[in-house]
C-alpha cells in the first residue's frame, strides 16, 4: 500500500485534500461551549412546606424522602438541606446508570410518599446539568416594578423565539400576590377570622361555565362570572351580612395590595432595580453561535427601548473565544518554530511537507471529533495545542531516514518507499506504546476526570491521523518533491549547524556518554539519588501541589451574612456600604487604566442569595462587580479586593462579608470538611475548633461554617383550660397559622402574570409579642379568649439550616486559601496530621470527611496514576514482544522517570506549583520519551548483532541516534515554547503542562542519551539482556535511523 500511494500522481493528495475538506467542512458544524458535556448525574427534588422551622423540614419532608428513595439501585449519596419552608434533596447517581431510569425510579418512590403534612406542596424534581449558562442579561430604566417585570417577562419571550436561543430565565422577581391585609380590631368587631375571610373569597371567586340557553334564534352559552382581579373590584367584595341588612365588604376589614411575594427577592444594576434573563443552551447548541443571535437582538432591542439598560454581564463565549485566539496564535507560532528548527536539520521542501503533518492532522481530527461526542471547548483546546508539540515524530523519523536513503544515492521515489518501509515497524510499535499510555486516561474517575479525559481522545484522533499522513501522504510527497531536486547542497548556515551539532555529539555528549559507562554504577546511583531528591522536593513542599492553578479572573464578589430574622431593609443598608466601598476602589485604581477606562464596568446586586452561606432570605445578599479583563487592567485582582475590604471596614451586627473572586472550573473549594454526628451541636464544636486550626495560617481567609442560628421562636403548647373551652392543637394552629402566615383564599390569571389571593393580619397587628399573645382564638360558639388564655408561649432559636449526608446530619467548614501566600494540599496535610486525631479524640461522635479541592484532585489523580500504571503494563507488553526480552524493556521505561526528573525541577525553576494539568503533561510527555528510547535500544541491539563489544555497541548507538533524539525534542519544544512565554489569562492553566512537556523533555532527552546507554552495560554486566543475533536486514535499516 505504501509502494501504490507513493507512486500514484495523485492518491496521496486525493487523500490529504479528503482530510482538509472534511475537516474544513466539519469546523463550522462543530459545537463550541466552555467545558466538554457530560451526562447528567445528580437528580434534585425540591419540596415547598411554607412557615416550617428547619427540623420541622427534616423530619417531616428531609427524612421521609430519605426513606423513600433508600431502595433505589444505583444511588451513590443522597444530600438533604432543611431550611425555612422548602427542602432540598440531591441524589447522585452511580456512573454507567442510565439517568432516566434513575429519575423514573426516585419520581415513583417520591409521588408514593402518604405521610407529608397537609401543607406540604408537591415535589418539583429535575435533573441538574442538563444545561450550560451562556450569558446572563441584566434590565434596568425607568419602570415600576410591576412593569419591569412585564417588560422582562415580553423579552423573555420573544428571546426564546430566536432560533439560536431555546432556554432563557427570568430572575429578580417573585410571584405576585393580591394580600389582603385584615385589621385585627376589624375581625374582633365583626367576629370573624382571617380563615373565614379566605373561604369566602375562595367560594365567591368563581368563573366557570353554566351550560347554554337554546333560543329560537340562537344558542347563548351561561357563565359565572365573579372573579375580581384587581384591588379595588377585591375589597367591594361582601363578605358577611348584618340582620339589618347592612353588607360587610372586604374593605371594612382591611385594605388589599398589589405585591410581590418575597420583597427580597430582587436585584440591582448599580442602584435601580433590575430583571436578571439568564441564557442558558443544551448540549446540541453553539455557545459563541447563542451568544451572537442574543447580541444582535439585544442592538435592535436598544433601538426599540433607548430608555432602558440592556447590559450583558458573566459572558462564558468569551472565555472560548480567547481559548481560540490562544490555541491559534500559539500554533501559528509553534508551527513556524517548527518549522526554523526542521530546516536547521532538513532542505526547505523536506521541512515544508513535515510541517504540513500538522494542519491536515488537525482538520483530520476535526472530522472525527463529532463521531465520538466532542466539541470545541476550552479543554479540547487545551489537547489540540499539546498535539502541537508531539505529533510530528512519527514525520521526522520517516524524514531522516528517506533523506539517509537519498544520500546513498537512490532515486527519491525509491528512497522515500524505502525509507518508509525500514521504519514502519519502530513508528508503528511507538504509536502503540503512547496509544497504551493515552488509552486509559479516557476513563478517569472524579468531576475533574469527567472533564479532563477529552485531552487523550483528541490526541489519539490526532496522532492517529498523523500516522496516516506520515506513513501514505508525506512518502508520496517527499518523493515527488525531492525528484525534482534531490538534496540541496548545504549553505554556510547549514553547515555552521552541522559543525556545532557535531560538536555536542562527540566532545559533549559522546564523552559523557563514555564517563557515564565507565563509572556507570557510580553514574547511575546518583541519578537514583537525583530521582530521590527531585520527588523530595514534591514532598517537602518545595514544589507544591494545587489541583488547579490560580487564575486572574475579572469579577469579584461581596458576599453578605446578615443574622436570621434581619429584615431586607438593614440588608440594603450594608449593601450600600459596600457599594459604596467598591465605588472608592474604582476611583482609587481608574486613573491607572489604560485609556482612563473605569475599573469596575458593572455592579450588580442579588438579594436572597449568598453561594457561602447556603441560605436564602432576607438577611443575605450579593454583591458582584465586574472589572476590566485582566489583559486591559493594570491592577491585580487581589489588590483590588484588598483594597475594597479596607474601604468598608468593619460593620456591625453582620455575621461575615466575604470578598473574593467568583468560582469557576471544575475543582471544588479548597477547604470544605465535612463533620457528621446526631448532635448538631458537638459536630458544630468540632468545625469550629477545626476552623481555629486553619485561621492560625496566613493565606487562608473566608472561614465559615453552615451550621449556624435560625430566627426566634414563639412555640405555642396548649395550656391545661383549652381542652374544657372545645379547643384543640389543630384549631388554634390553623387560626394562628391563617392570621400570622396567611392562607391562600384563590389564584387568578390577569394577563401573563399568575396572582394569589392571600389573606392575613396586617403588619401593624403581628410585630410584637404582645400582638400575638394578645391574638384571639375563637371558639365553636363565636365568643374568643386569648391567646395566652389557653396556651403557653415559649420562646426558644432553632437552626437556620439542617444539612444531611447519606441521612446523616452534617455541618461543612469551607474556606478560601491564596495560594500565593499558601498551598491547599500543604494545609490539607497538616490538617489531616496535626488536627484530625486531635478533633475526632475531643468529639468521638463526629466523623469527618475531607471534601473539596482535595478529594476531587485526589479522586481524579488516583484513576490518574492507575490509568497511568495500566498503560506502562501496556507498553511492557509490546516492548515485551518487540525485544523478546523481559529485562530490555524496562531499559526503555526508565526514561520516564528521568523526564519525572525535568518536570519536577521545571516546576521548581519557573516558580509553577505541580497541579493536574502538570499531571496530565507528564503522562503524554511518557509516551514521547518512550519512543525515542525504543530506537536507541534497537539500534544497540543492531550494533551488537555486527559482533561488537556491548560498551562499543552502547556508545556508538547513543551517538548516531543524537541526531534524531534531538531533532525530535526540539521540535515538540519549539511547538510549546510560546506558550511558556504566554501571559495571558487564559495560558495560566496552561503553562504547567507546557512546563512538564518541555522540560520533561528537555531532562530525557540529554538523560535518554547517557543514562540508556549506561543501564544497558549493567544488566548485560548481569547477563540479563538478550544474546547478540544477527538481525534481518529491514530491523538493521530501521537501527540506523
Amino acid at each position: 500500500m505504501i509502494d501504490r500511494f507513493a507512486q500514484h500522481p495523485t492518491l496521496a493528495n486525493l487523500l490529504m485534500l479528503m482530510f482538509i475538506i472534511a475537516g474544513l467542512f466539519a469546523l463550522p458544524k462543530l459545537e463550541r461551549e466552555t467545558f466538554p458535556e457530560f451526562s447528567a448525574t445528580q437528580i434534585q427534588i425540591r419540596i415547598l412546606y411554607r412557615g416550617a422551622t428547619a427540623e420541622e423540614v427534616e423530619e417531616a419532608v428531609c427524612q421521609r424522602v430519605e426513606d423513600a428513595i433508600d431502595g433505589v439501585e444505583n444511588v451513590k449519596e443522597v444530600r438533604s438541606d432543611a431550611q425555612e419552608g422548602v427542602a432540598v434533596v440531591t441524589v447522585e447517581m452511580r456512573d454507567g446508570a442510565d439517568i432516566a431510569v434513575f429519575q423514573d425510579d426516585i419520581e415513583s418512590e417520591v409521588e408514593a410518599i402518604t405521610e407529608f403534612p397537609a401543607d406540604v406542596e408537591d415535589p418539583v424534581i429535575t435533573q441538574i446539568g442538563r444545561t450550560e449558562a451562556v450569558m446572563v442579561l441584566l434590565v434596568s430604566g425607568p419602570l415600576s416594578t410591576g412593569d419591569l417585570k412585564i417588560y422582562c417577562e415580553d423579552l423573555k419571550d420573544r428571546l426564546q423565539q430566536v432560533p439560536q436561543v431555546s432556554l432563557v430565565e427570568l430572575e429578580g422577581f417573585s410571584d405576585r400576590q393580591l394580600r389582603v391585609e385584615l385589621s385585627d380590631e376589624a375581625l374582633r368587631r365583626y367576629g370573624l377570622t382571617a380563615a373565614e375571610i379566605a373561604r369566602v373569597i375562595a367560594r365567591q371567586g368563581i368563573d366557570l361555565p353554566a351550560g347554554s340557553l337554546e333560543t329560537r334564534e340562537n344558542e347563548v352559552l351561561l357563565r359565572f362570572v365573579e372573579q375580581r382581579r384587581t384591588p379595588e373590584e377585591l375589597e367591594e367584595l361582601v363578605i358577611k351580612g348584618t340582620r339589618g341588612g347592612a353588607e360587610i365588604r372586604l374593605r371594612d376589614l382591611g385594605q388589599v395590595v398589589d405585591v410581590f411575594e418575597d420583597e427580597e427577592v430582587k436585584s440591582l444594576l448599580g442602584s435601580e432595580r433590575a430583571g436578571v434573563l439568564r441564557i442558558e443552551k443544551t448540549k446540541t447548541q453553539d455557545a459563541i453561535r447563542v451568544t451572537t443571535a442574543v447580541r444582535e437582538f439585544l442592538e435592535l432591542e436598544r433601538q426599540r427601548q433607548p430608555l432602558l439598560d440592556l447590559v450583558v454581564v458573566n459572558d462564558m463565549s468569551t472565555l472560548i473565544r480567547d481559548r481560540l485566539q490562544l490555541v491559534l496564535k500559539n500554533a501559528v507560532q509553534g508551527i513556524i518554530l517548527v518549522f526554523c528548527t526542521l530546516w536547521m536539520f532538513f532542505n526547505l521542501r523536506m521541512s515544508f511537507w513535515v510541517v504540513m503533518s500538522l494542519p491536515v492532522s488537525f482538520l483530520g481530527a476535526l472530522f472525527l471529533m463529532p463521531m465520538l461526542g466532542l466539541t470545541i471547548n476550552m479543554i479540547t483546546l487545551v489537547a489540540m495545542l499539546l498535539a502541537t508539540g508531539i505529533l510530528m515524530d512519527d514525520g521526522i523519523v520517516i524524514s531522516e531516514n528517506i533523506a539517509r536513503h537519498l544520500s546513498l544515492g537512490k532515486p527519491a521515489m525509491r528512497a522515500a518507499i524505502d525509507g518508509v518501509k525500514e521504519v514502519s515497524g519502530g513508528v508503528l510499535s511507538s504509536f502503540l506504546t503512547t496509544i497504551c499510555v493515552l488509552g486509559p486516561l479516557a476513563s478517569l474517575s472524579g468531576f475533574i476526570g469527567k472533564v479532563l479525559e477529552v485531552i487523550p481522545m483528541v490526541l489519539i484522533l490526532v496522532l492517529a491521523v498523523s500516522l496516516i499522513e506520515a506513513f501514505i501522504i508525506l512518502p508520496a510527497h517527499l518523493g515527488h518533491s525531492l525528484g525534482h531536486t534531490g538534496l540541496d547542497r548545504p549553505g554556510r548556515l547549514r553547515r555552521g549547524i552541522d559543525q556545532v551539532l557535531e560538536w555536542l555529539r562527540e566532545s559533549v555528549t559522546g564523552r559523557c556518554v563514555d564517563v557515564a559507562i565507565r563509572w556507570r554504577y557510580l553514574f547511575l546511583g546518583s541519578l537514583a539519588a537525583l530521582f530521590v531528591v527531585s520527588l523530595a522536593l514534591v514532598v517537602s513542599g518545595m514544589v507544591p501541589f494545587q489541583g488547579f492553578p490560580t487564575t486572574e479572573g475579572e469579577i469579584v464578589e461581596a458576599r453578605i451574612l446578615l443574622p436570621q430574622g434581619t429584615p431586607v431593609d438593614r440588608t440594603e443598608e450594608i449593601v450600600q456600604r459596600i457599594s459604596a466601598g467598591l465605588d472608592e476602589v474604582n476611583q482609587r485604581f481608574t486613573p491607572d487604566q489604560s485609556g482612563g477606562r473605569d475599573l469596575v464596568e458593572t455592579v450588580q446586586v442579588q438579594f436572597g442569595t449568598n453561594a457561602d452561606a447556603f441560605e436564602s432570605g432576607p438577611h443575605v445578599a450579593t454583591v458582584t462587580a465586574d472589572l476590566l479583563s485582566p489583559e486591559n487592567r493594570a491592577t491585580r485582582i487581589d489588590a483590588v479586593i484588598h483594597a475594597w475590604r479596607e474601604a468598608v471596614g468593619r460593620l456591625p451586627d453582620v455575621i461575615s462579608v466575604t470578598y473574593g473572586e467568583a468560582s469557576f472550573g471544575p475543582a471544588g473549594r479548597p477547604i470544605e470538611i465535612r463533620f457528621q454526628s446526631a448532635d448538631l451541636g458537638d459536630a458544630k464544636q468540632a468545625a469550629q475548633q477545626a476552623l481555629a486550626f486553619f485561621d492560625q495560617y496566613k493565606g487562608v481567609y473566608n472561614l465559615t461554617d453552615d451550621l449556624r442560628p435560625g430566627k426566634q421562636e414563639y412555640r405555642i403548647r396548649l395550656d391545661g383550660g383549652a381542652v374544657g373551652l372545645g379547643l384543640d392543637a389543630t384549631t388554634i394552629a390553623d387560626q394562628v397559622r391563617a392570621a400570622f402566615q396567611g392562607t391562600t383564599a384563590d389564584e387568578i390569571q390577569v394577563g401573563s402574570e399568575a396572582y394569589e389571593i392571600v389573606a392575613r393580619l396586617n403588619s401593624s397587628d403581628r410585630d410584637s409579642l404582645a400582638d400575638f399573645s394578645d391574638f384571639h382564638v375563637v371558639l365553636a360558639d363565636g365568643s374568643r379568649v386569648p391567646l395566652s388564655a389557653v396556651a403557653k408561649i415559649e420562646v426558644a432559636t432553632g437552626w437556620s439550616r439542617i444539612a444531611r449526608l447519606d441521612g446523616r446530619r452534617t455541618v461543612t467548614l469551607i474556606g478560601e486559601v491564596d495560594t500565593r501566600v499558601a498551598n491547599t494540599a500543604s494545609l490539607m496535610g497538616l490538617f489531616r496530621r496535626d488536627a484530625v486525631a486531635e478533633i475526632g479524640k475531643q468529639h468521638p461522635g463526629v466523623d469527618i470527611q475531607i471534601e473539596g479541592e482535595s478529594q476531587e484532585s485526589a479522586e481524579t489523580g488516583n484513576s490518574m496514576m492507575q490509568a497511568f500504571v495500566l498503560g506502562l503494563l501496556g507498553v511492557f507488553v509490546i516492548l515485551s514482544y518487540q525485544f523478546e526480552s523481559w529485562t530490555e524493556p524496562l531499559i526503555v521505561m526508565a526514561a520516564i522517570p528521568l523526564a519525572l526528573i525535568g518536570v519536577i525541577w521545571g516546576h521548581l525553576i519557573t516558580g509553577n506549583a505541580l497541579s493536574i494539568p502538570s499531571v496530565l503533561g507528564f503522562v503524554s510527555l511518557a509516551g514521547v520519551v518512550v519512543n525515542d528510547s525504543i530506537l536507541l535500544v534497537l539500534f544497540l541491539k543492531q550494533e551488537r548483532s555486527t559482533g561488537a563489544d556491548v560498551e562499543d555497541s552502547a556508545r556508538r548507538a547513543s551517538r548516531l541516534r543524537f541526531r534524531a533524539i534531538l531533532l525530535t525534542s526540539a521540535t515538540t519544544i519549539a511547538g510549546l515554547t510560546p506558550l511558556l512565554f504566554e501571559t495571558s489569562r487564559q495560558a495560566q492553566v496552561l503553562i504547567p503542562l507546557a512546563v512538564s512537556v518541555c522540560f520533561g523533555l528537555l531532562s530525557s532527552t540529554v538523560l535518554v542519551l547517557i543514562a540508556i546507554p549506561a543501564a544497558y552495560v549493567v544488566l548485560a554486566d548481569f547477563g540479563l539482556v538478550t544474546q547478540a543475533t544477527q538481525e534481518p536486514e529491514d530491523q538493521q535499516e530501521m537501527a540506523r535511523q
